[in-house]
């Protein structure tokens, strides 16, 4: 007969309540620690998600800016024009392919060689303009736009001009031929930076609506320094403004989860240059004024707020 062995039984009793107690604790404690690791990790994630979206908001619209101030005062015509008719010298009109983006004021200049000359359009019509002509012109002779406009920022000493808070440009802004009307409004009352653009004839100005907003929680800037701020030359009585500095302050759209609070990004740009105004008040300055585009008539009906 075979006898159990007491210590065998007893080697396999398990452990004791006390044992289990204080596995259950490290287990405990060591889980805290984790979970504890990966709240933390996942807060950091929410932090750097916040504050990447609202760099990127600040970031687009500053660039969008700067490529756009940059385009200001760019004149152009949006196709290849010609006379389709014979003009004689002297105060004529003539017909024209097409008269669209051409005012009252501009200076266009025809013709190739020795009959060519810059005249200044006195009327505007459907397919016709009207000019004091130097030289005869014959049929399919070309027209085209030289220089720029002086006013492509509208400088802030005209009436209804730039402010610290509006920014007012015009040109082919876009680059595609045809020239835009855009402002753009930094409405720290709501919150806002808004950019309505039009057709630089479009008549009337219609208010911005939510679907131009660009920017929103854009906050004061630090010690409530302007939006917008200009660089002014003058030449003669025309000024140009050959430099803008914006300066664009946004605050986060959710708290910060580890601060509790809400996160605020600056972002200046000291001194965008419109390179076409500063083209057009170089030439002002060599008195090479048949170059230097006036505002159109159009323009300034859109500049009242």
């Amino acid at each position: 007969m075979t006898r159990s062995n007491p210590r065998d039984l007893s080697a396999e009793s398990g452990f004791s309540l006390i044992e289990v107690m204080v596995t259950t604790g490290i287990l405990m404690a060591v889980s805290a620690i984790v979970m504890s690791g990966v709240l933390s990790m996942s807060q950091l994630n929410n932090t750097v998600t916040n504050r990447a979206q609202m760099f990127a908001g600040v970031r687009n619209a500053t660039a969008l800016l700067q490529q756009e101030v940059g385009q200001a005062g760019r004149v152009t015509l949006p196709d290849a024009a010609t006379l389709t008719a014979a003009v004689a010298a002297g105060a004529n009109t003539v017909n024209v392919s097409f008269a669209s983006n051409m005012f009252v004021g501009e200076n266009l200049t025809i013709g190739t060689g020795d009959t060519a000359e810059t005249v200044t359009v006195t009327a505007v019509g459907n397919n016709t303009i009207t000019a004091t002509f130097n030289n005869a012109h014959a049929n399919t002779e070309k027209l085209s736009v030289q220089g720029a406009f002086s006013s492509g920022v509208i400088p802030p000493t005209v009436a209804n001009g730039s402010t610290d808070w509006k920014l007012k440009i015009f040109g082919d802004i876009n680059g595609t031929g045809n020239m835009v009307y855009v402002e753009y409004f930094c409405d720290i009352a709501n919150g806002r930076l808004y950019r309505n653009q039009m057709a630089w004839d479009a008549g009337a100005k219609a208010a911005p609506t939510v679907d131009q907003i660009l920017v929103e929680n854009v906050q004061a800037n630090p010690n409530n320094a302007a939006c917008f701020t200009y660089q002014t030359k003058t030449v003669g009585a025309t000024p140009y403004v050959i430099g803008v500095a914006i300066t664009l302050t946004v605050q986060s759209q959710d708290r910060d989860p580890i601060t509790q609070k809400f996160q605020k990004e600056s972002k200046a740009l000291l001194n965008v240059s419109p390179r076409n105004v500063f083209n057009a008040w170089e030439l002002a300055g060599l008195e090479i004024t048949n170059r230097v585009q006036p505002t159109p008539p159009q323009i300034a009906a859109l500049l009242p707020n």
